[in-house]
């Protein structure tokens, strides 16, 4: 059986790349059209973690690492980098990080590390010319996902002291932004309003995921799980007794919700 290299991939993207033999779909795409895809392999790629298929995850790593190549592709076709200089790039950033592994820098514990961190990047952030920003919060992509800035832009903050003390303070919060969504309610739910309210929940909730050292995209994904996973129990239930799940009544559907629980519980 042949065992395909890096230097394979790379040249079957060249050749799927080529304007003249190569595949019209991969030729018309572009950097912009190219993210979305990027994005969602790396999300595939938690999916086969969080399921502990590890054979899936070989494969969506080389599905991810395709990402890779092609963005690199497209700009070794500009004159912009190769695959190379992302492979430098890479490499010398994660030794230039970490001068306590391939240097002579000690740290007395992880925080002492992890605050060097934060110096080093800086200093990157600088060394680009992103000196005029001063702010703790330089630098955080607006590119991320939302709940992952939010992530970034309290960690920043609390590095400097603007920080809850504990989870207590957080969940009283929380409490009083739900309570400030049920007014907004209760006036006639303007969008705009809600919106605005809404997304201070949510705030407080990754806020919260941090305190409590819980990712929060993996909480909502093992949510989602199980929403899943006992909604289509429920709907086997209903169809068990003869009757569609759309067709019962909203009580009836809540005691099929309460018997999947029910049935996850039970050994």
């Amino acid at each position: 059986m042949t065992k395909y290299s890096l230097d394979d991939l790379l040249a079957i993207m060249a050749r799927l790349r080529d304007p003249q033999n190569g595949c019209p779909w991969d030729v018309q795409q572009d950097f912009s059209s190219i993210a979305a895809y990027t994005i969602e392999e790396a999300y595939e790629v938690a999916d086969a973690i969080d399921r502990q298929d590890w054979t899936d995850l070989c494969d969506e790593l080389g599905d991810l690492l395709l990402q890779v190549v092609f963005h690199a592709q497209m700009a070794s076709e500009r004159g912009l980098f190769e695959f190379a200089d992302v492979a430098h790039a890479i490499s010398a950033k994660m030794l230039r990080r970490h001068p306590h592994v391939f240097g002579d820098t000690r740290y007395a514990d992880l925080t002492e590390q992890m605050q060097a961190w934060e110096q080093i990047k800086s200093a990157e952030r600088a060394a680009k010319g992103a000196s005029m920003d001063d702010s703790a919060l330089a630098g955080i992509s607006t590119g991320l996902p939302e709940w992952k800035r939010a992530y970034k832009l309290q960690q920043r903050a609390a590095d400097t002291g603007f920080e809850w003390p504990g989870p207590e303070p957080v969940l009283e919060k929380l409490a009083e932004e739900v309570e400030e969504v049920r007014v907004e309610f209760a006036k006639g739910a303007d969008p705009a309003r809600l919106q605005d309210e809404i997304g201070d929940v949510l705030f407080v909730m990754v806020n919260l995921a941090r305190h409590a050292g819980v990712d929060f995209s993996q909480a909502l994904r093992h949510a989602n799980a199980k929403f899943e996973r006992r909604f289509r129990q429920m709907e086997q239930l209903a169809a068990a007794e003869g009757a569609a799940f759309a067709e019962r009544t909203l009580d009836e559907q809540e005691q099929l919700w309460q018997r999947a629980k029910q049935a996850e519980r039970t050994p």
